[in-house]
């Protein structure tokens, strides 16, 4: 194993994670709301009326939030190792997954530990076991 350290951004990726973790702690201050995205998302699928605004809002930001950056920094290749088939299968297991782990990284990683849930503790546990087996199984076991 070796480390890229071309590619190796600890300052920017402590920036981002404090960008992140201040904007949950807003958004949690002035809206009452976890952010959250597979909630924000879903409550899209079954609406309510004043509760449409505010999760449009959220989701185009974070579509708009790498154009913006990429105003001012070149933004990084991205580059995918799978088909379509299987991103579609990966796609739908993860929100199978958010379903019934009753909510996604972000809710329970980011919002649900500040808060000191249990649940987000289990739930966050659990997401990490499985992406450390998966990486294992796919590099050393697999190929």
């Amino acid at each position: 194993m070796t480390i890229d350290w071309v590619n190796f951004t600890p300052w920017t990726s402590l920036a981002g994670g404090v960008l992140i973790g201040l904007a949950a702690a807003l958004f949690v201050l002035f809206n009452g709301r976890i952010a959250g995205i597979s909630g924000i998302l879903g409550g899209l699928l079954r609406w309510s009326k004043g509760d449409i605004a505010w999760r449009v809002a959220f989701l185009l930001g974070l579509i708009a939030a790498p154009g913006f950056y990429g105003l001012y920094a070149p933004l990084p290749a991205a580059h995918v190792d799978a088909g379509t088939a299987t991103l579609v299968i990966a796609g739908l297991l993860v929100g199978i997954g958010t379903r019934y782990g009753a909510g996604c990284t972000s809710g329970h990683g980011v919002c649900g530990l500040s808060r000191l849930s249990l649940r987000s503790l289990v739930a966050t546990g659990a997401f990490m076991t499985a992406g450390f087996a998966t990486v294992f199984i796919v590099r050393h076991v697999i190929g």
